[in-house]
């Protein structure tokens, strides 16, 4: 059985592991896979096609599970919570849209709250309502 407790740092752990998928797959800095695939001369470099398989695991697990728990209605909303964040950022200056490379930083960060928050969302919601989620039964 899985454990059930769940806290900050459970969810910290999660956030890691979504900011490292983020930012393996896609970041403005040198190194990242998408990066890698294109500047690579040989599209079918076993090690770049494994490294892509990897991400697309990761990518499924994340998705997947944010979709199931927020469901796409909570995941729209939780993209126009942080589009309306950002807006805020913008309206205040305190993020520029001349700063490109700053904006895609915390685009990739909001990203990966979102991934985590998904992935976290069953035991948040139970920690804030008791209500349990159920997908499958053992009998």
């Amino acid at each position: 059985m899985a454990d059930s407790r769940f806290s900050l740092g459970g969810y910290l752990i999660r956030f890691l592991f979504a900011l490292v998928l983020v930012f393996a797959t896609y970041s403005p800095a040198k190194y990242n896979w998408y990066r890698w695939f294109m500047e690579s001369q040989d599209k079918l470099d076993p090690l770049l096609i494994l490294s892509g398989v990897i991400l697309l695991i990761g990518w499924t697990i994340y998705l997947r599970a944010t979709l199931r728990s927020l469901g796409i209605i909570g995941a729209v909303l939780a993209g126009a919570l942080f589009g309306a964040v950002i807006w805020l950022l913008i309206g205040y200056d305190l993020l520029s849209l001349s700063d490109t490379l700053v904006l895609q930083y915390v685009v990739l960060i909001m990203v990966a709250v979102i991934l985590a928050t998904g992935i976290s969302w069953s035991h948040i919601r139970r920690r804030l309502t008791g209500q349990i989620d159920v997908d499958d039964v053992d009998e």
